[in-house]
């Protein structure tokens, strides 16, 4: 069993109609796929995304997801197994190389300066179908990985003792939980799948620069 994990502000009825909701309506009679929100959320993700790995429901994959994507592939079920194949943990963007002071999974802030190590591919719009960006090899091992999107076997977390660090609400988790994996020795890696995202992030709010400094205080480049 699939289960995607997303934690939302709207409600259920709401959710409905958000890019994620339309999302799984749509691939709803694949038996092999069920869903874990969290309806109007105040929560940070990590304590959602935790709970999911600790629970003792039979589902073998987890899919961490943000509630703001279109799937637009309805294999994503055998896309997901294929993938999980070959990497711990996987998603649809990410950097093979990462360097001292980087912000984001794409580059590093401080200087602007795009790396050439990117791998994977994710659509951006206001609708599905968006404008594709690719940005490297589509099926790459990584260093970090976008965390619009992050599958992963339970049993593997649980083995390796990996979990997201509570400390970073909504920026930063998805940096510190690919480190925290490497450090573990799981392979992480981008694989092929039709989303759009339609959010664009909030680097340089107060909540990102406040997360930015947990996050180098804890590993320190």
């Amino acid at each position: 069993m699939i289960e995607f994990v997303s934690a939302t502000r709207l409600s259920q009825e709401e959710f409905r109609k958000s890019p994620l909701g339309v999302s799984l309506d749509r691939v709803s009679k694949d038996t092999r796929i069920r869903a874990s929100i969290a309806y109007q959320n105040t929560n940070g993700l990590p304590t959602i995304y935790n709970r999911r790995i600790a629970s003792k429901d039979p589902a073998e994959i987890l899919v961490f997801v943000h509630d703001d994507i279109w799937i637009e592939d309805f294999y994503v079920s055998d896309r997901l197994l294929d993938s999980l194949k070959s990497f711990d943990i996987v998603g649809l963007a990410g950097n093979r190389k990462r360097v001292p002071g980087q912000k984001v999974w794409a580059r590093s802030i401080i200087n602007g300066q795009l790396y050439p190590h990117l791998a994977g591919a994710i659509a951006h719009g206001d609708a599905p179908m968006g404008k594709v960006g690719f940005f490297g090899p589509i099926i790459a091992e990584v260093e970090v990985l976008d965390g619009v999107f992050l599958a992963a076997r339970k049993s593997t977390l649980r083995k390796s003792g990996v979990r997201f660090d509570e400390r970073f609400d909504f920026h930063f988790y998805d940096l510190d939980f690919c480190r925290t994996a490497k450090k573990a020795g799981l392979r992480l890696g981008t694989f092929p799948l039709s989303v759009t995202h339609r959010s664009k992030g909030e680097f340089f709010s107060s909540r990102w620069e406040a997360s930015s400094q947990r996050y180098f205080e804890k590993w320190g480049d």
